[in-house]
């Protein structure tokens, strides 16, 4: 029987037979039609990822037609992280000029919009040359990142001290506090930004410090929504089940924990977001057809119900994709043509 050359989550190679293959695709996908309660792939579906799979070619590619637009986080920011020292504008022209991308991301290495409030003026005439010397839309990205306002970083008790101890109502209210704060930095410097020519913001990894993140997130969107009704917003999550570290936060009526892509979707909507960046969590024990079967029931299930373009977050980590800091072109290359195939995807 012939063999099947894949890998894991963790990027490691791995063969699997034709069975294998067929079996992980459907646990993959049950697995994340049940934790959702959301749709299991069809046959057809289910036929087409094991064709992906089992094509000899390294790389794959959707057909022409297809393509969709990529919007990114962090880029010059990865440049340095391969070891590549340049500044900051020049980064984003290799990226225009030379990678070709349709969008350009502009962000500080101290990725958070708390920390970058003090330097915002600093920050400003670099988004003005920025702007000088490409020609692709410019977004300017950060992090709500609501663990950086509680001790001993930020003003507010550290909730995750506070509920071991039983403190739950402290912890909550420490929680409130650092919401009302992060909104006003989000928006301070999402209206700074703007001001100087940045065409949008992205709001990176929404969610990763729980419930209150989110609806830090949604308040200074909606907020900037409104003063700027022009205004381009991704609301990037941060991975694909929002916990409930404070519990009981409500968006518009909506309950914010617990939360998966196609509910997540909804939040970001009614805040006014332009853009919503959906995430599955790569599991690094499984193999990248469990996890690509998986990010589809997940993703595909948020594009049906989104009322706003969705590009599915794909990195080191995320739509199915290992854990790598530079992801294998087989993997990538294949996870992304059935992302974007599969879940109607209007971008990555």
């Amino acid at each position: 029987m012939s063999k099947i050359i894949t890998r894991m989550g963790d990027g490691s190679a791995v063969e699997m037979t034709d069975s294998e293959l067929m079996e992980d695709l459907v646990k993959g996908g049950e697995d994340a039609a049940e934790r959702g309660r959301i749709p299991m792939l069809n046959k057809e579906e289910l036929q087409y990822l094991f064709d992906v799979f089992k094509s000899p070619y390294k790389f794959v590619s959707v057909e022409p037609g297809n393509e969709v637009i990529m919007t990114y986080d962090g880029a010059p920011i990865k440049m340095t992280r391969a070891d590549v020292h340049m500044s900051r504008i020049q980064a984003l022209q290799i990226y225009e000029k030379m990678f070709g991308a349709d969008t350009l991301e502009l962000g500080h290495i101290d990725y958070s919009y708390k920390q970058i409030k003090p330097i915002v003026g600093f920050e400003q005439p670099l988004v003005e040359q920025t702007l000088m010397v490409t020609t692709a839309p410019l977004i300017y990205g950060a992090m709500p990142n609501l663990g950086l306002y509680s001790q001993p970083d930020g003003p507010f008790p550290n909730p995750s001290e506070l509920m071991p101890m039983g403190k739950i109502k402290e912890a909550q209210e420490s929680y409130e506090a650092a919401v009302e704060d992060a909104v006003k930095d989000i928006v301070f410097v999402g209206g700074e930004m703007y001001e100087s020519g940045v065409d949008g913001l992205i709001l990176d990894t929404v969610g990763a410090a729980g419930d209150a993140d989110v609806m830090a997130s949604a308040i200074a969107t909606r907020m900037l929504k409104d003063k700027y009704p022009d205004i381009c917003i991704e609301f990037g999550m941060a991975g694909e089940f929002t916990l409930g570290m404070h519990g009981e936060m409500s968006y518009e009526g909506i309950r914010l924990a617990g939360q998966y892509a196609h509910e997540q979707v909804k939040v970001a909507e009614l805040a006014g977001a332009s853009l919503f960046g959906s995430v599955v969590n790569t599991n690094t024990s499984m193999s990248t057809p469990w996890n690509l079967a998986r990010a589809i029931v997940f993703t595909k299930a948020c594009t049906d119900v989104a009322n706003i373009p969705v590009h599915a977050n794909m990195g080191m980590g995320v739509g199915a994709l290992t854990v790598n800091d530079f992801v294998p072109v087989d993997v990538i290359s294949r996870c992304s043509k059935a992302m974007v195939e599969l879940c109607k995807l209007d971008g990555l």
